[in-house]
């Protein structure tokens, strides 16, 4: 199979680092039982790393031209003799074919690196079922989470950490001295009974999305059925004209930038709050709610989902034109303009009013985009502490504040119009601005002099009912300053 497609790196992107084709692998050894393609990518990762990889397949013939040419393939009873650290890259199922090695790999230290096709699918972990077949050897999981991609591209293009779990000291740390001379970050989870949280660890379907979603979702419908009744029902039953073609774009379209108005401003309320809470307690190691302490973990989702409804509603809105039956209305009022004599139908306060709106929402934007490129991990860690606060606070609060003004232009003086309350119900976007505008005014008041010094005091370490104040460096206590405080951000 040297011509074969099988001969080749899973991926390309290997030529970045250089030409693999005869690297030194000078180091310690390192065993392999495994021949598929994560076996294939973890030896490549390995090689690259410096190691002398050992791969012990039950037909090495075949499985030679899978692997990078330094590294030796052989027989799985002489591979695990040549090396003391074995990954294990064979599903839980094929477990018991490696029993008639038992003696051989009596003493080693045996890396799980298996996952389940199910959360909780087995009562133990594949790290506890293969310590029961292997009660000589040491077990230790680990490299379950990392991807193939991230093993053969190195950690600069896929998540860098490396969770590891063993009841031995000496075998996690020998395991983590691999990891990170891969240029991974091991991170220790503890005994080896942990090992059933990090194989559910790649199973998870977006865990931290469930709650914004959702929310977002709730939103979407309330608002959407608010603005059919509105727009396509009061027409319909009292005007008895028939609207509804209006139910796939433009309903959908006055839907969303109601949907991230109100999650951009979910995204700062919090921090109001927490804000709030130690100023009436007068502390900041005051545990917060439960409840409160959720929604201040998922702020970065929630400003993902934000700007992603403002983009929607940018494309919907530059599509509004195409539409024909934005052509039959056109003609219509052109007809009209022509039978009633009117020769210039130019207003010019209404010209100003999209002016000004059109360009407050291009602003609004704009901002949004740039906060969710910062909440990249790649794009974030490259700024410092002060700019990274200040793009997601004091910008982020900027967007908010732009967002506002885009929404009162669009009302204009709409708001005040009889006729746009159908069935006495207050047009969208005036209930949109509740929250923002709260959230606007509690902002403002905590700026003022009086209350900002007193909030500083709190997250430095003062305790209402005390004289002593506490040097923020000298307390154990996390500290809330960031994730809690007032300038909230969306990551």
């Amino acid at each position: 199979m040297p011509g074969g497609d099988m001969a080749k790196p899973l991926l390309d992107c290997l030529k970045a680092y250089g030409d693999q084709s005869s690297p030194t692998s000078v180091g310690t050894a390192v065993g392999i039982l495994g021949s598929g393609d994560f076996a294939r990518s973890l030896a490549t990762r390995l090689v690259d790393s410096g190691f002398k990889v050992i791969v012990g397949s039950r037909n090495p013939k075949r499985s030679m031209n899978l692997f990078p040419p330094s590294a030796e393939v052989m027989p799985q009873a002489d591979a695990v003799k040549k090396a003391d650290v074995i990954f294990v890259a064979v599903f839980r199922d094929h477990y018991t074919t490696l029993c008639e090695l038992t003696d051989l790999l009596a003493g080693k230290i045996l890396v799980d690196v298996s996952n389940n096709t199910e959360i909780n699918h087995h009562k133990e972990s594949n790290a506890e079922y293969l310590a029961s077949l292997f009660p000589q050897c040491t077990i230790v999981k680990g490299f379950n989470v990392i991807s193939a991609w991230t093993l053969q591209c190195g950690p600069r293009d896929g998540n860098k950490q490396v969770l590891i779990s063993c009841d031995t000291q000496e075998a996690k740390a020998a395991v983590a001295t691999i990891a990170r001379t891969m240029g991974f970050l091991p991170v220790d989870m503890g005994s080896l009974y942990a090992a059933r949280e990090i194989e559910n660890v790649p199973l998870r379907l977006l865990p931290f999305w469930r709650i914004p979603f959702l929310l977002a979702l709730s939103l979407f419908i309330c608002f959407y059925i608010y603005n059919f009744v509105r727009s396509v029902l009061h027409p319909f039953l009292i005007e008895h004209k028939n609207k509804f073609y209006k139910i796939p774009i433009e309903l959908v379209n006055v839907t969303l930038p109601c949907v991230a108005y109100v999650m951009l401003s979910l995204v700062y309320l919090p921090g109001v709050l927490a804000a709030s809470f130690q100023l009436y307690y007068g502390t900041k190691y005051r545990r917060f709610p439960d409840w409160l302490d959720q929604w201040l973990q998922h702020r970065k989702q929630i400003g993902l989902v934000s700007f992603f409804c403002a983009a929607m509603h940018a494309v919907y809105s530059l599509c509004l034109p195409m539409r024909r039956s934005s052509r039959y209305l056109l003609l219509n009022d052109a007809f009209k303009q022509i039978s009633a004599g009117k020769e210039n139908a130019w207003v010019d306060e209404e010209v100003w009013r999209m002016e000004v709106y059109v360009s407050f929402g291009i602003i609004a934007l704009g901002l949004l985009s740039l906060l969710a490129v910062t909440s990249l991990p790649s794009i974030g860690n490259t700024l410092n502490w002060k700019e990274f606060s200040f793009i997601q606070s004091k910008l982020g609060f900027a967007a908010l504040l732009v967002s506002t003004l885009h929404t009162l232009t669009f009302g204009w003086r709409r708001a005040f119009d009889g006729t746009q309350y159908k069935f006495y119900l207050p047009p969208t976007y005036t209930l949109t601005l509740l929250v923002p505008c709260a959230i606007i005014l509690a902002k403002v008041v905590l700026v003022l002099p009086c209350v900002s010094r007193k909030l500083l005091r709190i997250r430095r370490g003062w305790e209402k009912g005390k004289y002593a104040e506490y040097n923020l460096s000298n307390t154990t206590t996390p500290s809330y300053e960031y994730s809690h405080g007032e300038g909230t951000s969306i990551v």
